[in-house]
């Protein structure tokens, strides 16, 4: 017995010994299990993070997708709350937007409540931190923003707000949003279930904020969409309203069109035909009674054949029908030859007659002779019919482009060149005057000064409509000058002409003779070739005047 219990307790202290090298290899085993254990769990904690936030990501792409899948703001509210409370698994979402005055926010999408419309101040103090946080936020569920639901008997669940940047909405005015302020904001709020169990997790704030964003971005697009339909509608009205604009004026173009054909034909003919016969039967003999009469006549013909060519040459400056007729002509014998058609009638009201030609007024230029011709004779005519006593002058020279800075309009933008010049008339009279606040619309076709209707000297109100369209071919520019009231009045244009190389014996003879006479119109209609027609009486007053 003795023998085994000095054996065992040799056993045990061998045992012992054994044992004081291996403890510690043991408790370095388990200490390494239990970290190994740990870092298991971590990794395993990081893979569900992976995972989850991969999760997170594909759900906010799928949710990103849904949103922009369409263009309908609506639609694109309704998708965002559907797709919200199925990722996060939510009792409520809903969203409030500013009211059109921006003075509320009202209730306008739910995910599961039928009830919208109510309304909260956006004065409240957590409607203000939400405004001023680009975060969402944790708040409280009795406040306004969360009472969308009643809890009955359920724990108060967590619940998140975050803003929503409405980014260029304040630029459109879209159906029921009104004209929102500069820089609005909506409200999205978010509502776990009503277990009390779930909490708002890092990661899914992520995911409300990131779709926050991209609902922001989609109703901007939505907003550009409405407008740019809008203005598409708006375009399409207006093109229909140009189209009938363009169809009557078509219409009206036509019709005018086919009255100045049958004026052209039915009056000017028979006109020419009366002047004609009229010059023609002046030269027999006749009592002093007749004289009168075919003078009458005569005078009375010749004024309405200038009212119909007036209105003719008018209505193709309009459409732009008319163009210059280019070529060498006398520039001193223009002159002449309007003050020797002028000159008996200012004889019979006893007005004193001038011409003045400066001594550097070229005498041959290149240009339409008769516009040019036109233009002077009608603004001395007027001088000459508005004056009862007095004078005219007529002063012709030539100008440098220099000289007229501070008078030129803008649109008057003369050049100086080796090839052309700058013509400037001067008709000045001693006439009724005119008042100043109605020259500028002197130049208005149909439109005459109230000095002149006061003193029954009106015409037509056509001249120096088509004076200053013809001197605006001309590339020059028209103006009136006048005191006031039996102050007489200046009427002075500018045009630009050609300049005539040779001014030789040889241009001379290239240029068509003209008739050159101071006893009246009616010498010069005799010279000129009748009107071009088969009426009958047209071509019997050349037989007539050959006869003679």
């Amino acid at each position: 017995m003795t023998v085994a219990k000095i054996a065992t307790a040799v056993v045990s202290c061998a045992t012992a010994l054994m044992l004081v090298h291996i403890i510690p290899d043991l408790l370095s085993v388990k200490t390494r299990e239990l970290f190994l254990k740990n870092k298991a769990e971590e990794l395993d904690r990081e893979m569900g993070l992976i995972i989850k936030q991969e999760e997170t990501g594909r759900h906010v792409r799928m949710l990103t997708h849904e949103i922009r899948s369409t263009l309908d703001r609506h639609t694109i509210l309704k998708t965002t709350l559907v797709e919200l409370g199925r990722t996060l698994d939510l009792e409520e979402c809903a969203l409030w937007m500013p009211s059109q005055r921006g003075l509320d926010l009202q209730l306008s999408h739910t995910l599961n409540s039928l009830i919208v419309g109510s309304t909260v101040s956006i004065n409240l103090p957590i409607v203000k931190q939400v405004f001023n946080s680009a975060e969402a936020i944790r708040i409280p569920h009795p406040c306004p923003l969360a009472r969308i639901r009643s809890l009955g008997r359920y724990v108060t669940p967590e619940v998140v707000a975050v803003r929503v940047p409405l980014l260029h909405l304040a630029n459109f005015l879209i159906n029921d949003w009104g004209d929102l302020p500069a820089k609005s904001y909506a409200v999205m709020v978010l509502i776990l279930p009503m277990d009390g169990v779930r909490k708002w997790r890092d990661h899914e704030l992520e995911l409300v904020e990131v779709v926050a964003d991209q609902v922001a971005v989609a109703l901007s697009h939505a907003a550009i969409l409405e407008e740019s339909m809008h203005a598409r509608d708006q375009l399409i009205d207006q093109n229909g309203a140009l189209d009938f604009a363009r169809q009557e004026a078509e219409m009206a173009i036509r019709a005018r069109n086919d009255f100045l054909a049958v004026m052209n034909h039915e009056m000017r003919t028979p006109m020419h035909a009366i002047i004609a016969l009229s010059s023609l039967l002046l030269e027999t003999e006749l009592t002093p009674e007749q004289r009168v009469m075919i003078e009458t006549v005569l005078k009375s013909s010749n004024l309405l054949a200038t009212l119909i060519n007036d209105v003719l040459d008018l209505s193709r400056l309009e459409d732009g029908s008319l163009e210059l007729d280019t070529g060498i002509f006398n520039l001193h014998a223009v002159f002449r030859e309007v003050i020797n058609l002028i000159k008996p009638i200012a004889s019979v009201k006893k007005l004193s007659m001038n011409l003045f030609l400066g001594p550097d007024l070229p005498v041959y230029a290149v240009g339409d002779e008769k516009r040019l011709m036109q233009t002077i004779l009608n603004i001395v005519g007027n001088a000459v019919k508005f004056t009862k006593e007095g004078s005219v002058l007529v002063v012709a020279s030539v100008t440098r482009p220099e000289s007229l800075r501070d008078r030129r309009p803008p649109e008057f933008h003369p050049v100086s060149s080796d090839g052309h010049f700058y013509l400037r008339v001067q008709v000045k009279d001693s006439g009724c005057g005119i008042i100043p606040q109605d020259i500028p619309l002197l130049f208005t076709k149909f439109t005459q000064s109230r000095s002149a209707l006061s003193r029954n000297n009106g015409g037509a109100g056509l001249g120096l409509a088509i004076c200053k369209r013809f001197v605006n071919l001309m590339k020059g520019h028209i103006w009136i000058e006048s005191e006031g009231i039996d102050k007489g009045s200046t009427v002075i244009f500018i045009v630009e002409l050609g300049i005539c190389s040779n001014q030789n014996e040889s241009t001379v003879q290239q240029v068509a003779p003209r008739v050159r006479t101071n006893q009246g119109s009616a010498d010069l209609i005799r010279h000129k070739p009748l009107v071009k027609d088969d009426d009958e009486i047209a071509t019997f007053a050349p037989r007539y005047q050959r006869s003679l």
